[in-house]
This record gives structure tokens, sequence and C-alpha cells, in this order.
């Protein structure tokens, strides 16, 4: 067995370089059914994270993406962990979840004819393999893009989509992890976190309106966060250069926005709030009651109205806090019976969650998608929300280790609203 592994791996490594984007899930199936290690199929999520697509083209060949809530597949991707079980006609089949670090990927279906610990251990090398060629092929093709697509994007969506980064990063010290609704049809909602040596970066924003010029504010200001940040300013250097760049570029246009900066070792965080909703403070499984409320500031775009500098605002972390960030297209959009959704069921959703040691990505992903039923699948405005949770750099394990069990189906959580 681990001379058939070191060989599936060794050609898949080598056969990889030439082979195009769209040949990539034959090139698996086929190397490890050469070596008797059975079928392989790849899944990958899609935008909107409701369903797992099966990446074999054309994408229209009658094989239908797999449900979030209602398949092996999906509590596969929704706990990151292996799951075993047989088809309807009784083959075996290995479910992994494809992770580039704490990102979400999709799933990897092996189907081999038996089970043992060396073939366990293959399929587990196998999944982080295919999650690199996933990764890799896919930046040079739409093959994938369009895979992971139910509906056609808008031109300002499919904008914002190109600078948008992966819905969640992570070390031992942070998770940082955000949604955005309608995946499709963006307005000028968007958001932005990186690394930097021991810094966390963080930026949510929403553009005045909901049309191209809209997605091109948040685009510019994404931008411009960008290029700050990688220049080596700080945080109300960034802030001041993209208000120049926004009122440069778009002088009847504006953005609101919180933008954050996080000390990895420490857990202090610095953010500016530029006319957005106040960011909120959860700490052992309950909100902070004003805990992050500062006086306004006026949105990106509109600072050479003062010509005062942003107020860069601090705050100490606890281990285990949460900063939690939202649009305000999340509690204002209206049912259609007049309702909003509001704070209170906002929170109360998220909290419940938290409590039962769901992961900060898989809550956020049940919350957007309890928003979206709660308005029969369509929102009037764009809906984002990010969250990011700091741990003590001396704690044991990661970040999002602990999943309770019974909630691994989400259905705890779901049956709260």
């Amino acid at each position: 067995m681990e001379e058939a592994a070191a060989r599936v791996l060794s050609e898949l490594l080598e056969q990889s370089h030439e082979v195009a984007p769209t040949g990539i899930p034959r090139l698996v199936s086929d190397v490890c059914q050469k070596y008797g290690l059975g079928e392989v199929d790849i899944f990958v999520v899609d935008e909107g994270q409701r369903q797992l697509a099966p990446l074999t083209l054309p994408v229209d060949d009658g094989r239908r993406g797999l449900s979030m809530d209602r398949s092996v597949a999906g509590l596969c991707y929704r706990t990151t962990s292996l799951r075993i079980a047989q088809d309807a006609e009784g083959q075996l089949e290995v479910w992994l979840p494809l992770l580039n670090g704490v990102e979400r990927i999709g799933v990897l279906q092996v189907r081999p004819d038996h089970l043992d610990g060396a073939r366990l251990r293959f399929c587990e090398l196998l999944a982080s393999l295919v999650t690199l060629l996933v990764l890799t092929k896919g930046a040079h093709s739409d093959d994938y893009r369009l895979a992971q697509r139910t509906e056609r994007f808008s031109l300002p969506s499919e904008m914002v989509w190109a600078f948008l980064p992966p819905r969640t990063l992570g070390t031992r010290q942070v998770v940082c992890t955000a949604v955005l609704e309608p995946a499709q049809e963006l307005g000028g909602d968007a958001f932005d976190h990186s690394l930097i040596g021991n810094r966390l970066t963080t930026t949510i924003l929403d553009s005045m309106g909901h049309d191209l010029a809209a997605g091109l504010t948040s685009s510019v200001a994404m931008a411009g966060c960008r290029n700050a940040r990688r220049s080596g300013h700080g945080l109300g250097d960034l802030v001041a250069g993209v208000d120049s760049r926004i009122h440069e570029v778009f002088p009847d246009r504006f953005c609101t926005g919180v933008l954050g900066d996080l000390d990895l070792d420490t857990g202090a965080w610095s953010w500016i709030n530029c006319g957005h909703p106040a960011p909120l403070l959860i700490r052992h499984e309950r909100v902070l009651p004003g805990a992050l409320e500062r006086e306004g500031e006026l949105p990106l775009g509109l600072g050479h109205l003062t010509g005062a500098p942003r107020k860069v605002h601090h705050v100490q972390l606890q281990p285990g806090d949460r900063v939690l960030s939202y649009s305000d297209g999340i509690i204002e959009a209206l049912s259609n019976t007049g309702e909003r959704f509001g704070l209170h069921n906002f929170l109360d959703f998220l909290i419940r969650a938290t409590a039962a040691g769901v992961t900060t990505y898989e809550a956020l992903r049940l919350l957007i998608q309890a928003i979206l039923r709660y308005h029969d699948g369509h929102l009037q405005d764009d809906a984002t929300i990010q969250l990011f949770e700091w741990r003590d750099p001396e704690s044991p394990g990661g970040p999002d280790q602990a999943y309770t069990s019974a909630y691994a189906t989400g259905a705890g959580v779901q049956g709260a609203m």
C-alpha cells in the first residue's frame, strides 16, 4: 500500500504540471484507479456555500451538486472532518475536507474496495495534494469558477469578487472569517483581511448605492488599503490615503467602513470607524454592550470636509474574544411581511452557535443562510459579516478546534430560528 500511494502521489505531481485545469479531476481518478486505490471525485463549494459542485466538465453533464445540509459530503465540509459511509449499492465512500489552512475549498470522495489504516492515511495525503492542485490550477482557468456558480453574476459582483480574499484565514493565534450575500448581485459591500508579520488587518466596506459605481468605489478602497499596508503605512495613514483616493476618483461617492489592526502577540486591537455600524465585542458567549461604540466619523471619501485626522481607537482583547463587524443590510432589510431580521435575532443566533461550539466560519455560514431564509431568499441590500477571534498564543491548540458533536449538522442553531 505504501508503495502504491507513493507512486500515485509522485505521478500526480509529475503529470499535473502539463495538464490543463479541466483535466485534473480525470487525472486524479485515473491514477488512483491505475494503482488499485479506487475511484476519486472532487467537489468544490459554490459561492454561496449552499452546495458542493462536482468538479467535472462540462458542468451540465447531468451530475448535480450535493446539498450542504442534507448529505454526508456536506457534513464533511461543515465539520471539516473525515466521514465514512456507504452508498445505496453498499459501496464504501470516504469523504475528506479540502482545506487550505482553515479555508474550506470543498471535499474529496474516495471509493476504495476496502479500508485500513494505510489506505486512510493515503486518502488524507491525497486530499492535501488535491487541494493544492485545485487552488493552483483554478487560478489559471474560469472553468472552476463556472462549476461553483449556480446563477449568473452581475458585472459589479464580478468586479468585487475579483478583489475579495479567501473567506477564512487563521493561525494558532487568530481566525478571521467573512460572508457576503447575495453573491451574484453585489452592490457596494466588500471585506478584506490579511496577515502581515504578527498582525491581522481587517476591513469591511459598504459603498453608497447598488450599481457599478458602488462596486468601483469599494474596489478602489480595497486596493488603497492593500497598497498602503504593503507600503508599511499605519492605520491612520492608510485611511487617509483611501479617503483621498475615493474623493479623487469618485468625488460624488462615499463608502462607510471599519478598518482594524490586531497585534496577534498581545491582543491589542486598533480600529477606525468611518460612518459604519459599530463593531461588537463578544466575550464569554455574550455581547458586551457599547464596548466598541465610539464617536462617529465621516465615511471614506468625505474626510476632506473636516481635514482633521481620523481618530484611532484602541481596546485590549482577552483570549477567546470575538470582534464582529457587519453591514446595515444584515439588520435593516425587510421580509415580505415588513419585518426586520433585526440586531436581536442576529446576535441571538450567533451567540447560540458560539455556545454550541460551532466554528466561527461555520457559524457565519449558518447565520447568512438563516437571514436569507427569513427574507425568502431575496435581500434588498448587500449583507456582509466579518468575525475574528483572538486566542492566547500560549494556549494549546489552534483556533476553532472544538466542535460539539450534537451540533455537527447545524440543527441545533438552525432550530433556534
